[in-house]
């Protein structure tokens, strides 16, 4: 979702940091990386943070098995001027299964409410306007007035025209959810084509596709989900689009009165900027501690009630940021 804005607001600096990659370095081996994690447990046996597990074995799949843009047309430069090549794998898939843990990674700190307080501005405020978002992630894409265009959230409160009346999108799903849950057709998608002329910044996660299922031997049902996103850059965005979609499964299974099962991300265009190498180098090197518990408000029974207070986070053990990432622009 944050994509090119998360790294293009240079508040970004302190919240999601690196190193630059070596002068003249421009390919990697997988002899640069570590050896692949065994799952590890921490002291008196607790396992370690599966997400951390997942990223790090996305990350040396890319750089292994990927494929690089380098000497190819691409549109991002750095601030020297330089092509910032990617290396990419096609069609990466990874399943996050919130009844075992919430998928925050420990390698570095996610801002959890900063990451609920943009998926509250897009679904539930439905806002195209960055005077309404309490961080300034957006800046960048914004004009004078703070409008992003006819994205992300303008597209939530377009109403369409249905049998049981004229809903949005969002109000569409929460509708079905609630009356016809085994539906196989409860589904969003904001890539719009018709406006993309007119959006500040193409949509990166565009769509999400909902199915309810019943576990054996459970009174209530589970709610799992898809996010589709068409491009991804792993360092800016991966966890933090991973966790800001799983609280907003979390707050929808609430709402209907269901369990959050799985988050399925599936992402075309899965990619690690040139000079971010070494970052992630440095991040997967490091060993996960214990997934935080992440929960909501058990008192909020209305999607619109939920504010970024009703996110209670504990135990959330991460390693420190790393400091300086090179910016693609």
């Amino acid at each position: 979702m944050v994509c090119k804005a998360l790294w293009q607001s240079r508040l970004w600096y302190g919240i999601i940091t690196g190193r630059i990659r070596p002068a003249g370095k421009t390919t990697f081996e997988a002899a640069d990386f570590p050896e692949r994690p065994r799952k590890q447990k921490q002291k008196g046996g607790a396992d370690m943070s599966v997400a951390d597990t997942i990223f790090i074995n996305m990350c040396r799949d890319v750089i292994e098995n990927g494929t690089s843009t380098e000497g190819e047309k691409v549109r991002p430069v750095w601030e020297d001027g330089t092509p910032a090549y990617t290396i990419k794998k096609f069609g990466v898939v990874n399943r996050y299964d919130l009844r075992k843990e919430f998928p925050a990674l420990t390698l570095r700190k996610t801002a959890l409410k900063s990451a609920m307080d943009e998926i509250l501005w897009i679904w539930q405020k439905k806002s195209n306007n960055i005077h309404d978002l309490n961080s300034h992630i957006w800046d960048s894409w914004a004009d004078e007035t703070g409008s992003i265009g006819k994205a992300y959230g303008y597209q939530m409160q377009v109403k369409h025209e249905y049998k049981e009346g004229m809903m949005d999108q969002v109000d569409r799903v929460l509708y079905d959810l609630k009356h016809n849950p085994y539906s196989r057709r409860i589904m969003t998608n904001i890539y719009v084509h018709q406006d993309l002329h007119e959006m500040n910044l193409y949509p990166c996660a565009y769509s999400m596709t909902f199915n309810v299922t019943k576990e054996p031997g459970k009174d209530k049902l589970t709610l799992n989900a898809i996010l589709n996103q068409r491009s991804q850059d792993i360092l800016a965005a991966n966890n933090w689009n991973v966790c800001q979609y799983s609280i907003l499964l979390m707050m929808f299974a609430q709402v209907c009165d269901m369990e959050a099962g799985e988050l399925v991300h599936v992402i075309s265009d899965c990619h690690i900027y040139d000079r971010h190498i070494p970052v992630i180098k440095e991040l997967i090197s490091r060993t996960p501690y214990p997934a935080p518990s992440v929960r909501l408000n058990p008192e909020i029974k209305n999607f619109y009630d939920f504010t970024v207070d009703d996110l209670i986070v504990e135990n959330y053990q991460t390693w420190p940021q790393i400091k300086n990432i090179p910016i693609a622009i």
